[in-house]
């Protein structure tokens, strides 16, 4: 693979970022919402956080690939408030952030229309399975929501 324009790699950087500064980063292994949650709403999202790791590890990897640098900013401390929210408040944060993700990489998908191929390709894979999560996390939200 020949090396990328700046551009490529940045906008690819740009979505490593926001994978890995996710708020699903709190949703993790060991996680106290994971516990709380039913399994209906648990197992989506230990698969969401799951598939974000490896979105985060597929976009280094095509960074690489190019001949860029993944260079992802580091958590965003303001954030960390979010470790100690129940679920129920929880989770429209989690759609919106789905939300935003989808958006980022549609906006990175029209960017980059001159982009190689591989890197479409793992952009619109990516795409769909956020837009996916989007729908499991908003069933999932409406469900809590109903819950007192």
């Amino acid at each position: 693979m020949s090396a990328a324009p700046a551009s490529v790699i940045d906008a690819l950087n740009g979505l490593l970022e926001a994978e890995i500064n996710s708020v699903f980063r709190f949703m993790g292994a060991g996680s106290p919402y994971l516990g709380r949650a039913s399994g209906e709403v648990r197992r989506p999202l230990a698969e969401m956080v799951i598939a974000g790791e490896r979105r985060a590890a597929e976009l280094a990897d095509m960074i690489d690939a190019l001949g860029g640098n993944a260079v992802p900013s580091s958590v965003a401390p303001e954030e960390q408030y979010l470790a100690y929210l129940s679920l129920k408040f929880l989770l429209p944060k989690l759609v919106s952030a789905k939300q935003l993700a989808v958006q980022r990489y549609a906006n990175a998908l029209k960017a980059l229309n001159t982009a190689p191929p591989e890197v479409k390709q793992l952009l619109q894979s990516h795409l769909r399975e956020l837009q996916a999560e989007l729908q499991t996390l908003d069933h999932a939200a409406a469900d809590v929501a109903k819950q007192k």
